[in-house]
């Protein structure tokens, strides 16, 4: 199912039962806010695996805000080679910049089913004018995106192809861990060699390589539907990256 398709209105999931709230990661809200919230969203839109969510070039009608899932924001050239962006996880909202620029400047593709809160973009004015609290919360959501940017350009600009694979799984690892995904089992990336080969800017044999040195190293498991996390500590280190260290964030 795609954005052209329109969401399902169905609601399994209502915002004051909303199954992301209880993790300690998100912030709570105040009694209004989550009021508001529950008038502002619309439906619940199931995106299956492989499918997009939003396409480059296209006008979106709406915001989601991911309940369950995995997926991935990446650009295409005309060639077709893909740069992928970052990924996407529950909690994290997707479809702003089609809201501020008019279009999208990116695509959002499924990496696994996912269960999307939606949202009408049209209802975003009165979210900034009557609900400060919730309109600071969206502009960090998009500063925590900035930040991550950052630190995926670093990656392609000066860490080694070792480091850059150590971080990306690293960071992958450590925000599915943070927003439970898979629960109380050990979180299993669904990505391709070529997501990240895609992702780090390498050559799919450069990929192939230097994922094996971290398999060596017993740091990885790589099996059939995606790969396992060892040792985290190990990745971050290779990587010269501390961590996500951040407190509670926001959940729209």
């Amino acid at each position: 199912m795609t954005e052209r398709q329109g969401p399902r209105t169905a609601r399994r999931y209502p915002c004051e039962k909303c199954p992301l709230r209880p993790l300690p990661i998100f912030r709570e809200f105040e009694p209004q806010e989550l009021a508001f919230i529950s008038t502002f969203k619309k439906g619940e839109l199931a995106v299956e695996r492989g499918a997009a969510v939003l396409v480059e070039g296209n006008n979106s009608a709406h915001l989601y805000t991911v309940l369950s899932g995995w997926g991935f924001r990446y650009k295409l050239l005309e060639d077709g080679r893909r740069q992928i962006l970052n990924y996407v996880m529950p909690g994290d909202l997707i479809g702003l910049q089609g809201s501020v620029m008019g279009e999208m400047q990116h695509s959002v593709e499924a990496l696994s089913e996912l269960l999307l809160c939606v949202f009408e973009r049209d209802s975003l004015h009165g979210l900034y004018r009557s609900h400060p609290g919730l309109a600071y919360d969206i502009t960090w959501l998009a500063a925590s995106e900035e930040r991550m940017l950052d630190e995926n350009l670093l990656s392609l600009g000066r860490r080694t192809a070792l480091e850059r694979a150590a971080y990306l799984i690293a960071f992958i690892h450590a925000r599915a861990s943070a927003v439970g995904l898979n629960g109380k089992k050990p979180v299993q990336i669904p990505i391709t060699q070529q997501h990240v080969a895609d992702t780090l800017g390498l050559s799919l044999v450069h990929t192939n390589k230097t994922l094996r040195k971290l398999m060596e190293r017993k740091l990885i498991h790589w099996r059939d539907g995606g790969c396992a996390v060892i040792d985290p500590d190990g990745l971050r280190a290779i990587a010269g990256w501390e961590g996500l260290g951040e407190s509670r964030r926001p959940l729209v």
